[in-house]
């Protein structure tokens, strides 16, 4: 069974993790720019690591694996709160939205929910929307739940199209207020985030219309396999196959498919 996985931070992961991966069925990965463990202080750092994760880690999982590798372009929360800075980067962020691996705007969202960090969040919002390109949002680590129902409120101010975003690293104390919105939601199979099994007993008890798995595979401990193992897991708990299908191929695939530059062929 093929699988897409939306979220694969692969530029902190080896080569092996590549083959391991494709070998497992993931045929095709998206991966957002996000906070890489260590705070940037200047705007072409940003810029040199945009063109690594475009340029590089595009070649290198196709070379090495036959993955087809997309990209999103987004300042993250973290880092917003160097104003200065992210003025910059957003000034530029535009042209690196037309490059050709470039499937959407992400991760964008809230952090600590100061000042900054919403100014960040409404901007590229808007960007995305005026591009109508899909949108990849984190939730907070630390009051997450509050954190999340802030996100919903800024993306019902902003008056987007929801159908467009997807809202990440749900749980059991955020789903129900992602769910108040025709928004996506995404589920990070993930130390600290969210376990398989908790993962899929959400999926049963909500569905799977709109509903979405990935791995993360950062830097720290995590598992580029997650999605695969999910899938088994759901298998194993007897779901049938078109159903698991759905959640993670199909799914993923009609939420990027939204943008032009989305060419993995079904």
């Amino acid at each position: 069974m093929r699988i897409i996985d939306p979220h694969m931070h692969m530029v902190s992961r080896s080569t092996d993790d590549y083959e391991r991966a494709r070998r497992a069925g993931v045929e095709c990965c998206i991966e957002p720019a996000f906070w890489s463990g260590q705070d940037k202080h200047n705007a072409g750092a940003f810029f040199d690591y945009f063109e690594q994760i475009i340029g590089h880690e595009t070649r290198r999982a196709d070379r090495v694996a036959g993955i087809d590798h997309y990209v999103t372009i987004g300042l993250e929360p973290k880092e917003a709160n160097y104003r200065e800075m992210a003025e910059a980067v957003l000034e530029r962020l535009p042209e690196y939205l037309d490059r050709d691996p470039v499937v959407g705007v992400g991760e964008i969202g809230l952090d600590q929910d100061t000042e900054d960090e919403e100014w960040a969040f409404r901007k590229q919002l808007r960007i995305a929307d005026e591009r109508e390109l899909p949108v990849i949002v984190h939730t907070p680590h630390e009051n997450k739940p509050e954190g999340t129902r802030r996100i919903v409120d800024m993306i019902e101010d902003e008056d987007v199209t929801q159908e467009r975003i997807i809202i990440d690293h749900n749980t059991e104390r955020t789903i129900d207020t992602a769910l108040e919105t025709d928004c996506w939601l995404g589920f990070t199979l993930y130390p600290g985030k969210i376990a398989i099994d908790d993962a899929i007993d959400l999926l049963e008890a909500y569905g799977t219309e709109k509903m979405i798995l990935n791995s993360a595979a950062d830097w720290d401990p995590s598992d580029p396999l997650a999605v695969p193992k999910a899938r088994d897991a759901m298998l194993d708990r007897g779901w049938d196959r078109e159903t698991v299908r759905r959640v993670v191929f199909e799914n993923p695939y009609e939420f990027f498919d939204q943008s032009p530059n989305f060419e993995y062929a079904r």
